[in-house]
C-alpha cells in the first residue's frame, strides 16, 4: 500500500497538509503516516530533566495526533499511523522516508507569510533531488472546499 507521509508540527499550514494527505489516501486506497520530530535542543538539560521533557513532548505529540487521527477515521475512513523521531527535523524526515518503502509521497504545508514557505519546505525542496519520492507542497491558505476539489 502506498502511504502519504505528513509532518506533524505546531505550524498552521500543517492542518492543510494533513487534510490533503488524508483525502488523497481515501481516494486512492492508500495510507497515512504522521511523523513528528522532537528537536534535540529541547533536551539540553540534566539527564533527569531531559527525560521528563522528552516524555512531556511525546504526550503532546500523542494528544495532537489523536485530534488528526479522529478526523481521518471519522471523515475519510483512513487509519493513520504515528511515527516519532528525535533529532534535527530534515535528516529525520529523510531517514524515515528511506526506512519505509511503502511511503510514496511526502506532503508538506507551505506557510503563507512574507518569510517564505517555512523551514521544512525550504530545506526539503533543496534536498528533493536525493529523495526517492516526490514532495507535494500544499498551500497553507487553501480552503477546505478547494482541497476537496483537487484531491
Amino acid at each position: 500500500m502506498r502511504k502519504f507521509l505528513v509532518v506533524l508540527d505546531d505550524s498552521r499550514e500543517c492542518l492543510n497538509a494533513m487534510r490533503f494527505a488524508a483525502m488523497r489516501a481515501a481516494h486512492t486506497g492508500g495510507g497515512v503516516t504522521i511523523l513528528s520530530v522532537i528537536p534535540p535542543d529541547e533536551f539540553n538539560h540534566w539527564i533527569g530533566v531531559a527525560e521528563v521533557m522528552r516524555e512531556e513532548a511525546r504526550e503532546r505529540i500523542h494528544a495532537h495526533f489523536e485530534v488528526f487521527a479522529k478526523w481521518m477515521r471519522d471523515k475519510q475512513d483512513v487509519e493513520p499511523e504515528l511515527a516519532i523521531r528525535e533529532g534535527d527535523p530534515v535528516p529525520q524526515i529523510i531517514e524515515h522516508v528511506q526506512s519505509d518503502p511503502e511511503i510514496g509521497v511526502l506532503v508538506l504545508g507551505a506557510g503563507t507569510d512574507k518569510k517564505g514557505p517555512g523551514p521544512l519546505v525550504t530545506q526539503l525542496t533543496k534536498n528533493s533531488g536525493s529523495l526517492p519520492i516526490p514532495i507535494t507542497i500544499v498551500p497553507g491558505d487553501l480552503s477546505k472546499e478547494k482541497l476537496e476539489e483537487i484531491t
